[in-house]
C-alpha cells in the first residue's frame, strides 16, 4: 500500500488512529494530520517514528486535540508531553502506557532492544510534565511508569479535574503512597498497581507488528 503526502489543508474531526502495521509503513511527517488543526482523537501508539520532533509537530499543528495514546512510543520523552499540554489545552485523555518491565521476556525478542532503549523513560519527569502543563486532563493512562510518590503528587496536584488514573504496573507505588497523593482529588477512579499480574493481561498479541521489523526497518535512519 502506497500513501502520498497531502499538500492540501484537511479539517479532520474524526478520530484518527495510526498504530500496528499501518504505522510501519509511514512516517508522522508525512501524513495529513500536520494539516488537521481540527482533529480531535489521534492514536498513535507503538509507532515507532513517533518521535520528539514529530510529536512537536502535532502540538502545534493540532491544537484541538481531546484524546492522545502515545503508548509504547519509546522516542517520545518528557519534552514532548510539556509541548502537548502548552498547545493542547482542550486534551482530557491522554494514554501514555509503557511496557512491563517487571517480566521483559514479554518483547524480548518480539521489540527490538534499539527500540526499546532509543529514549529512556523518566518517569518523574513524565509525571512533572504532565501535572505541570495538563490542568483540565480528565483521563490518564500510565501503566508500567516508574514514577514515584512524588510524581505522582505533581500529577493529582496539576490535574485536579482528574476522574480515572490508571497505575497498573507502577511498582514503585504504594497504597499508602497512591492514597496520600491523590488526598486532593475528588471522585478519582484509581487503577492501582498489581503485584501479581498475570501474563495474559499483557498478552505478546499486543506486539504482533514487530514481527514486520525485520522487513520494514533495516535501514540506517532507524539504526541507533
Amino acid at each position: 500500500m502506497h500513501y502520498e503526502p497531502v499538500e492540501e489543508f484537511v479539517p479532520f474531526v474524526f478520530p484518527l488512529r495510526i498504530e500496528r502495521e499501518l504505522c510501519c509503513q509511514i512516517t508522522l511527517s508525512c501524513i495529513c494530520i500536520f494539516r488537521c488543526p481540527s482533529l480531535q482523537v489521534l492514536s498513535i501508539k507503538s509507532c515507532p517514528n513517533a518521535t520528539d520532533i514529530s510529536i512537536s509537530k502535532i502540538a502545534v499543528q493540532c491544537t484541538n486535540l481531546r484524546e492522545l495514546d502515545i503508548s509504547y512510543c519509546y522516542e517520545v520523552s518528557h519534552e514532548s508531553l510539556v509541548l502537548i499540554g502548552r498547545n493542547c489545552p482542550n486534551l482530557k485523555v491522554l494514554k501514555r502506557n509503557l511496557m512491563n518491565w517487571l517480566d521483559p521476556s514479554e518483547h524480548v525478542g518480539v521489540v527490538p532492544n534499539e527500540y526499546l532503549n532509543a529514549c529512556p523513560q523518566d518517569g518523574d519527569s513524565e509525571a512533572a510534565a504532565i501535572g505541570n502543563s495538563m490542568p483540565y486532563l480528565e483521563q490518564l493512562e500510565i501503566q508500567f511508569s516508574k514514577l514515584s510518590v512524588r510524581g505522582l503528587t505533581l500529577i493529582c496536584e496539576g490535574c485536579p479535574n482528574l476522574k480515572y488514573l490508571d497505575l497498573s504496573g507502577c511498582m514503585n507505588l504504594t497504597s499508602r503512597d497512591i492514597a496520600k497523593a491523590s488526598l486532593g482529588v475528588k471522585d478519582l477512579e484509581i487503577k492501582k498497581p498489581n503485584f501479581y499480574i498475570p501474563r495474559s493481561a499483557f498478552h505478546t498479541e499486543r506486539y504482533g507488528h514487530w514481527s514486520l521489523y525485520d522487513e520494514r526497518f533495516q535501514t540506517d535512519a532507524f539504526r541507533i
